[in-house]
């Protein structure tokens, strides 16, 4: 398994920091104004500041001189300040869809997964390493939460569409003529026994865990045990079971714990900082082939990929006509040609 140096979590960080970066000068903080109103929300000078000087920072980081990066980011200040009005209006979105639980769950997710790559333990040293590195946990987390908070939406709102889109004769069409494109993957379905930490001994959970796997291996009725100790799944999300993952897109903390086990065969114990243990059951593997084959999710989420950048540009532009958004009279001749070039275009071609 590869992991990142604490080197190269320092420069994770840099880049997880875009759009809400922990320095706050005393003369952003002494100045502001209102750039931008978003229906009840604002965007302020002091956020487009900060904005740029994280982008600028990434811009260094890659190379580039501080003076060449400063000229090239505020070149871009209309463009900057236009997609920040259109994170807003995703946000807002977010709140009138009622998605902290999905977002939340995101978040860890994050917070995970850079723990593992970091090559570290828990998450409590995940977010020391963070102080160290002069970054505040709280405001990576809200970054993170920000991006998944965009990411949600737009799944549910664009990619959805997007994915169902094409009616059943035109995902057949499309497979037929892209067939090469949809060979058969390498994909493995399991049971899942979830045991979670939430009001329990850690290490009498870690304990049950090991002693539940002795038991299976030797036999035991998975669905009597899995009945008596098992959470809602994680992997699973919920249901227990899961047909036909694909292998190549297995979470890093689950694909390692699957490599030899065979059909009936159980993982050892998956430990989840901070949430619990998963023991996985190899319910069927198939193998990867050359041959292809019709799934009508792989057609459908290849077509997707194709139509959602237009479903996006319009859900935007809906989002932005359904709400109020005044330009400070300073910003407008920069900002409003490229936020509403959407619709200026839909115009043009009426």
């Amino acid at each position: 398994m590869k992991f990142l140096s604490i080197s190269t979590l320092a420069l994770f960080l840099i880049f997880a920091t875009a759009g809400n970066s922990a320095a706050q000068e005393t003369e952003i903080r002494v100045i502001d104004q209102v750039v931008a109103q978003v229906n009840d929300g604002v965007i302020t000078l002091s956020r487009v500041n900060r904005e740029i000087k994280s982008l600028v920072e990434q811009e260094v980081v890659q190379g580039k001189s501080r003076e060449e990066s400063e000229k090239l980011i505020n070149e871009r200040r209309g463009e900057l300040i236009a997609n920040l009005i259109n994170e807003e209006l995703v946000l807002q979105r977010a709140k009138e869809l009622k998605l902290d639980a999905e977002i939340e769950a995101a978040v860890n997710r994050q917070a995970l997964e850079v723990m593992q790559n970091a090559n570290l333990k828990t998450l409590d040293a995940l977010f020391k390493e963070m102080e160290k590195q002069g970054v505040n946990p709280d405001e990576i987390r809200d970054g993170w939460r920000r991006r998944a908070t965009q990411d949600i939406v737009v799944q549910q709102e664009v990619q959805r569409q997007a994915y169902w889109l094409p009616k059943a004769h035109e995902v057949k069409a499309y497979y037929d003529k892209n067939k090469a494109r949809f060979t058969k993957p390498e994909t493995v379905s399991v049971s899942e026994m979830f045991l979670g930490y939430a009001g329990r001994d850690v290490n009498a959970v870690r304990e049950k865990a090991k002693e539940l796997l002795v038991q299976l291996r030797g036999g035991a009725d998975y669905t009597a045990i899995a009945a008596a100790n098992s959470d809602p799944g994680q992997l699973t999300r919920g249901t227990g079971k899961a047909e036909k993952l694909n292998v190549a897109d297995l979470p890093v903390i689950v694909k390692p714990a699957l490599v030899g086990v065979k059909v009936g065969g159980y993982s050892e114990p998956i430990e989840i900082d901070d949430l619990g243990v998963i023991i996985l059951r190899v319910d069927a593997r198939e193998a990867a082939s050359n041959e292809s084959e019709f799934s009508e999710n792989a057609v459908r989420s290849a077509m997707m990929q194709e139509t959602a950048p237009d479903v996006f540009k319009k859900f935007m532009a809906s989002l932005r006509e359904d709400s109020y958004i005044k330009l400070n009279d300073e910003y407008r001749p920069l900002v409003a040609p490229l936020l509403f070039s959407e619709e200026r275009s839909q115009k043009g071609s009426n």
